[in-house]
């Protein structure tokens, strides 16, 4: 029974694998040279595995002369709000907060880069049969509404033309553990959430991947798992310590992604779950950011289109994402 399930898993990973966007490979900048004068950098962090970089990061900008200040958020949302309030410089946010924010009139959220791409297979409670999109019908699906991979699904639903109330929505509330619990007590059928929550939840047995049910790809939203943000304040007076960061995160990010295993230790040390977790779970994350403004723009009208912000701001939203930087520390300083 173990071997058959190994195999199933392995086989799963296969296929997840080929879907994933690839990430064209890219010569990094040399090191920058140390700030003059010491600088505080807060940085808010949230412990899923395609943002394992951040584990270096603080001993990698000591030497670079910014002081690191991290906050731990168990949401992408409450990242958020820490950098609209201006409580912290940078933080990880989902891809699509920036049409959010925008259409509420807030401009101090600069989206700066991707930082990961997947393919995303609805979760499904073992002894539960959901083999393709009509067997959503009727079936309670954990969600948390407003999240990413929420976005993603609703996006997937509108371009498949599959009524959003075929299924019930289950709204869960906290971190990724709360969607493993609710299916195990059987509150849930299945549960759209993100790793390392999926594949600790198959490999456990007591979920599988409903492999036809992919809805990380949709044209409006995209395969991004998360975006790097700094507040438009940061972006002024930080400026060199935000290039320092990023080039902190970069350097890390190429070292992990050429590295699997080095990847799965990292990600294990992170997020705090065992290898068994994190090895199957790397093999469905592509580091390197996919994100750029024409998605963004994408997934503004999309977000109006569903209700989600109540402005289009897609002609403006791409004003709010500089890349700029990281393009320059790609193409190695030039």
């Amino acid at each position: 029974m173990e071997n058959s399930v190994k195999s199933l898993l392995q086989s799963i990973y296969s296929g997840l694998l080929a879907l994933c966007v690839a990430q064209p490979a890219f010569a990094l900048a040399p090191e920058p040279a140390p700030l003059p004068q010491p600088l505080t950098l807060t940085i808010g962090y949230v412990k899923v595995g395609h943002l394992a970089p951040m584990l270096a990061i603080a001993d990698t900008l000591k030497k670079l002369n910014v002081i690191v200040k991290s906050v731990e958020f168990v949401r992408y949302a409450d990242a958020r709000t820490a950098l609209l309030s201006g409580s912290i410089d940078i933080g990880a946010v989902g891809p699509g907060d920036l049409p959010i924010v925008l259409a509420q009139g807030n401009t101090n959220l600069v989206g700066l880069t991707g930082v990961a791409a997947s393919s995303k297979y609805l979760v499904v409670r073992t002894g539960v049969q959901i083999n393709d999109w009509k067997d959503i019908a009727g079936k309670r699906i954990g969600i948390a509404p407003g999240s990413a991979v929420w976005f993603q699904w609703a996006a997937t639903l509108a371009e498949k033309n599959i009524p959003y109330k075929s299924f019930t929505a289950v709204n869960i509330q906290g971190g990724g553990t709360a969607f493993v619990q609710a299916l195990k007590r059987g509150d849930i059928d299945a549960f759209l959430c993100w790793e390392p929550f999926e594949s600790q939840v198959v490999g456990a047995g007591d979920g599988y991947f409903a492999k036809r049910i992919e809805y990380g790809h949709s044209k409006a939203v995209g395969a991004e798992l998360g975006m790097l943000a700094a507040t438009s304040t940061a972006m002024k007076t930080k400026r060199d310590a935000v290039q320092r960061f990023l080039w902190a995160y970069l350097h890390g990010q190429d070292a992990l992604s050429k590295n699997p295993e080095a990847f799965a230790q990292a990600y294990s040390r992170y997020v705090g779950l065992p290898l068994d977790v994190t090895r199957p779970s790397v093999r469905l994350i592509q580091l390197g950011g996919v994100l750029d403004a024409a998605q963004i723009k994408a997934q503004a009208a999309e977000f109006h289109k569903l209700g989600v912000i109540p402005k289009d701001v897609s002609n403006e939203v791409g004003q709010y994402f500089d890349d700029s930087l990281v393009k320059a520390l790609q193409h190695g300083g030039t």
